[in-house]
């Protein structure tokens, strides 16, 4: 039985979340009330039962997370976030979806206090949980000690329909599954209801059934509108179970209260002003009281605050306690937790010169990941299922897995995810929301695609993630278009806060990795070759830091200046002798990372690529996107091919002569023209214009 007491209070929070959420969507004219309704009894027991947070610290280390995976029941989080004392006034839930506001229209990380994870995109969220599940298992495997549970937190997560129809909650249950993730509680709100109406219409599956193959534990509560005191004793049974993440199946009626209640109409829609007056009456509010608290739920919430504050309190006096016995350890928890990168560890990278052998890129990355692994800890992460491929995993890597198995342990750092690219990277930006680690994802560039929902997220939170991609161009040869990427590099680098790094030699990758570490509040992905590439006679890490810069120049004015990237750079350079013997001066630029070098000073963007003579994009993508930069593109007009890396590159003219036949055709083109170019850099509406 539960130890949850049922007291005439605990009826009038629950209506009041109800209440003042209808309010708040009406006051928008613009929401989603019905899962807020419908959701109440399950936020005011949880956060008055069970959450250890404090509201006057919402980053105390050890605190419960909690991640409405249905994010458009957004104003259900706002409320609670209010009542319980965050930085989210009365007047923030005014706001709700209005311009600039703090209570957005899907709850966003960095915007409002209290927001652990950007939700919205149905099935996110619950990856992200499974993320902050697995980092709280990982730091607790790393520094929790004998009598010093530094690490203990749980993760709470509300999820719906929706999110379970999505394939990436699916292949993130799959792996909390397997993972026995014991620390993470979803509520699954079980209304039966989805925009199209009853899920009647489309999901009819077995839900129970299917987590239970995934190795959860799985309880119910019947009627998740009114028995409190059956919403605890799950949460409370679900805490117990340390082997198996728990799913409570939790049968709700939308809306609840409203005339409407139980349809599609309370879904996606605000109540009708003569519902919301009804409602209040019905739960024994003043019908035109709007955005009302009585007393007696503020005195509750309060005095959940203030439990949350002594948990806090007796976390710090156990971990001053730690830190006199565990001093080493102790600082290194303040460190990771803040973000800090360790002193020097960039004198780990490998530098290279032309005395190295060419090999490929992502074995280039593997050397680094070798190097930083031993001087980063923090550094966590693994790939879908292509370790061998994406070289990602170091000698003595241990694996993260639960020590029954024998497979690993908590404190292992190499995660094997699976064939689950989606849920990699959603569960990589939980990781990072948690604290203390900087995660690694890896696959095929071409299968970064599978992931895009929550690689979007990860640019939009902020979170620095790491995706490293290899097998990134025509390159990889005979497995053909299905596996060549041609316009994955464009989306990516048409993303905001997104570094797409291609390196195209050792010291580009040592500069890669430099800056994306030290990028704390952006994530990257790092496309690495398949084929060798030669070590590059003017390269550094220096110059390549700085996202672009001149690998070859000349003296006096040039006839063209060849820009590229990664493995295609090399291939320039072939090109530049070809058109030496024909008499043209020609530069070569390597941009390794657009995004990078944008962002460097005019005078020097304009060093790079400067005016008096075209520039020819040269990449084995897509062209899309090189205008910025370039006055003419060299590209694939189409998908790859399937046969031997140097013959598909032979097939789309992506070598010396090829390159350098089409230089000729630009400068002759050029050279026609009454004036000089401009620097593509230079524009009307850009940064940097002639005026």
């Amino acid at each position: 039985m539960s130890s949850f007491n049922i007291e005439p209070v605990d009826e009038k929070c629950v209506n009041t979340i109800r209440t003042l959420a209808a309010d708040v969507v009406a006051k928008a004219n613009s929401g989603h009330p019905g899962a807020p309704m419908g959701m109440a009894p399950a936020a005011h027991v949880l956060w008055s039962r069970f959450m250890q947070a404090n509201p006057k610290n919402p980053k105390w280390y050890n605190r419960d997370r909690f991640v409405l995976s249905n994010g458009h029941a957004c104003a259900l989080q706002y409320t609670m976030l209010h009542l319980l004392g965050y930085k989210v006034s009365m007047d923030d839930l005014k706001q709700f979806r209005q311009l600039d506001s703090i209570t957005p229209g899907h709850p966003e990380v960095g915007v409002t206090e209290g927001i652990e994870v950007t939700t919205g995109p149905l099935g996110q969220g619950f990856a992200n949980a499974v993320g902050l599940a697995m980092a709280q298992a990982h730091m607790g495997g790393v520094f929790n000690k004998d009598g010093f549970e530094i690490f203990n937190n749980h993760t709470y997560m509300f999820t719906g329909d929706g999110c379970l129809q999505e394939g990436v909650a699916s292949e993130a249950a799959s792996l909390a599954g397997h993972l026995q993730l014991g620390n993470l509680i979803a509520v699954y709100d079980d209304n039966h209801i989805t925009i199209d109406g009853d899920t009647n219409c489309s999901f009819t599956e077995d839900v129970e059934q299917r987590f239970k193959a995934y190795g959860w534990e799985v309880l119910h509560v019947n009627d998740g509108n009114a028995d409190l005191a059956g919403i605890a004793a799950t949460i409370e049974e679900g805490k117990k179970n340390n082997k198996q993440p728990t799913l409570i199946r939790m049968r709700t009626i939308i809306g609840f209260g409203s005339k409407e209640q139980g349809t599609g109409h309370v879904h996606g829609a605000p109540l009708k002003a003569d519902d919301i007056v009804q409602m209040k009456q019905k739960f024994g509010f003043n019908p035109e009281d709007k955005f009302f608290v009585p007393e007696e739920a503020k005195k509750v919430y309060a005095q959940v605050a203030e439990r949350g504050a002594a948990a806090e309190e007796a976390w710090n006096k156990t971990f001053a306690s730690y830190k006199e016995k565990y001093p080493q350890e102790a600082a290194e928890v303040t460190r990771r937790m803040e973000g800090r990168l360790p002193e020097g560890w960039e004198k780990a990278l490998p530098t290279y010169t032309t005395e190295d052998a060419a090999v490929g890129s992502r074995k280039l990355s593997e050397n680094v990941i070798t190097k930083i692994a031993a001087v980063l800890p923090e550094f966590v992460g693994g790939s879908a299922d292509l370790t061998g491929s994406n070289l990602t995993r170091w000698k003595d890597a241990v694996d993260f897995q639960p020590p029954s198995t024998g497979l690993g342990e908590w404190a292992g750092r190499y995660i094997r995810f699976g064939v689950r690219e989606h849920a990699m990277v959603a569960i990589a930006n939980g990781m990072c929301a948690y604290g203390g680690i900087i995660p690694f994802t890896a696959t095929f560039l071409n299968f970064v695609s599978y992931a895009a929902g929550a690689v979007r997220l990860s640019a939009l939170s902020h979170f620095r993630v790491l995706n490293i991609a290899t097998h990134d161009s025509i390159g990889l040869g005979e497995d053909g278009p299905t596996h060549q990427p041609v316009e994955t590099v464009a989306w990516l680098r048409a993303l905001p806060n997104m570094q797409v790094w291609r390196p195209a030699d050792g010291n580009e990758t040592s500069a890669a990795y430099l800056v994306c570490l030290k990028s704390q509040h952006t994530p990257s992905t790092l496309c690495f070759s398949r084929q060798n590439l030669p070590q590059l006679a003017n390269s550094s890490i220096e110059k390549a830091a700085r996202g672009g810069y001149v690998l070859e120049d000349v003296q006096g004015e040039a006839d063209i200046t060849l820009v590229s990237t990664g493995s295609e750079v090399c291939l320039c350079l072939d090109a530049v002798k070809v058109l030496k013997d024909q008499g043209l001066k020609v530069r070569v630029v390597s941009i390794p990372c657009v995004e990078v070098f944008k962002v460097q000073d005019n005078a020097y963007k304009l060093s790079v690529l400067p005016s008096g003579h075209p520039v020819m994009s040269v990449e084995a993508y897509a062209t899309y996107g090189w205008g910025d930069l370039a006055h003419e593109s060299f590209g694939l007009p189409s998908f790859g091919a399937s046969a031997p890396a140097p013959q598909v590159y032979d097939k789309f003219g992506l070598n010396g002569p090829g390159i350098a036949e089409r230089a000729q055709k630009v400068v002759k083109f050029y050279k026609k023209r009454p004036n000089a170019p401009v620097s593509p850099l230079i524009t009307a509406l850009g940064e940097i214009n002639d005026q």
